[in-house]
């Protein structure tokens, strides 16, 4: 091994040779740092270090995010969130930066970027949050696989702001229009009355209902017994079957009206899987096709939902919000945040609070009245409790220490004798 130090034409140049391998860096010209830099380097390959002999190869950023989609992605991320990487990368990122190398991509290029996007108007701030997401993740792997010195995509969230104002809110329906609601369900689509009033009286999402199977609902022995609930876990998106959102089963109660209707529509399912050969339904959907196969969830909405809504002269509406129905109908019948939030599943409690926190019951003149009816202690009373649980008469307070009288009411006080 040899590292040397030379001098040419008032430079210093370093000279590395490791085991065949060599290598040479002009230091500049100052002596006492290039003699520093040697010391440094000798002692790194001493100790095995090879950092310094080693050329980095270059990486493409199109083939570093196909590797991060399939050593990553694939392997910690659910197949929706992944699906929605590989449309970004396909779109927008690649066309940019695919031909690029990683260590080329600066931060002044990805601001660029990012406002040449946001400037066609076309898209969403959640879109443009979304896009940039993408990028920084990819770009935090490399770094820490060792191949960019910085991310150059960190903390550039301020540039796609969510604008609240024009942010889309949810909407729910009063208790009077949902029971419209569920009376054009009856008349329109009785087939999927059972799916609405699940919708409205579970709170569960589109994918949820969808995926829900026979073998996920306790009805407990009758309608007074509390052990009823479905038990939700699993969803249904991009025509596969997934965890839900949370990635954790819940357990959401079911109320006496929903029991009923599911229990008649699973007497009938039973009678006809027992009609066509088989013992148990606990494995087949709750809520299929006409078909018998997967719902599909746009055919629901456009041919079912929507034109219920028409029919009961409700304002058009997601099908997402009869979710937001369900907790706003819960907050405004009484019932805690917290359960609210273990009913629909929500990450934490501040998502609930977030969503639902206006329409919690606000407090009024009477909270702060109920401070004024703690009892007072009256001005002639100078014994504790605990004076007269031990049976010490009571006394005036002008008799205590006057002439003849005593100094310490409590006769334990004055002598331990006593």
């Amino acid at each position: 091994m040899g590292v040397k130090l030379r001098k040419t034409r008032g430079k210093f140049y370093l000279y590395i040779d490791y085991k065949g391998r060599r290598k040479c860096k002009c230091l500049g010209t100052d002596k006492r740092l290039a003699e520093q830099i040697r010391s440094q380097i000798e002692a790194k390959l001493i100790l095995g270090d090879l950092s310094v002999i080693e050329e980095k190869v270059e990486r493409l950023f199109r083939e570093y995010s196909a590797q991060w989609i399939k050593q990553y992605a694939e392997v910690e991320l659910k197949r929706s969130t992944i699906i929605k990487h590989e449309q970004v990368l396909r779109l927008y990122l690649l066309p940019r930066f695919g031909s690029r190398s990683l260590k080329a991509i600066r931060r002044d290029e990805i601001k660029v970027f990012l406002a040449e996007l946001a400037s066609k108007g076309s898209l969403s701030r959640n879109s443009l949050r979304l896009i940039l997401c993408t990028l920084r993740v990819i770009l935090a792997h490399a770094e820490e696989d060792g191949l960019i010195d910085k991310n150059p995509a960190q903390k550039l969230g301020r540039f796609v702001k969510i604008d609240r104002e024009q942010q889309t809110k949810p909407t729910a329906l009063s208790r009077e229009e949902s029971e419209r609601f569920l009376a054009s369900a009856h008349e329109v689509c009785p087939a999927f009355y059972p799916l609405f009033l699940t919708a409205l009286r579970a709170g569960l999402r589109r994918g949820e209902l969808i995926a829900l199977k026979w073998g996920d609902i306790q009805f407990g022995a009758d309608e007074h017994d509390p052990n009823r609930y479905i038990l939700v876990q699993r969803n249904w998106v991009n025509g596969g079957f997934t965890s839900p959102k949370s990635r954790k089963p819940r357990r959401v109660d079911l109320s006496r009206q929903l029991r009923m209707v599911l229990l008649q529509l699973r007497d009938q399912r039973l009678l006809e899987a027992y009609l066509s050969g088989k013992n148990s339904i606990a494995d087949d959907l709750v809520f299929p096709s006409e078909a018998g196969t997967v719902l599909n969830p746009e055919n629901l909405y456009h041919r079912y939902f929507l034109p219920v809504l028409q029919h009961a002269g409700l304002r058009r509406i997601r099908f997402h919000d009869l979710r937001h129905t369900f907790g706003s109908l819960l907050i405004q019948g009484g019932s805690s945040i917290v359960y609210v939030k273990e009913q629909m599943g929500h990450s934490s409690i501040q998502v609930t609070v977030d969503i639902y926190g206006h329409l919690v019951p606000g407090a009024n003149v009477s909270c702060v009245d109920q401070l004024d009816s703690a009892p007072q202690t009256p001005a002639n009373r100078t014994q504790t409790p605990a004076m007269e649980e031990r049976g010490i008469p009571l006394q005036v307070i002008d008799l205590i220490g006057g002439p003849g009288g005593i100094r310490t009411p409590d006769q334990g006080i004055m002598s331990p004798l006593l």
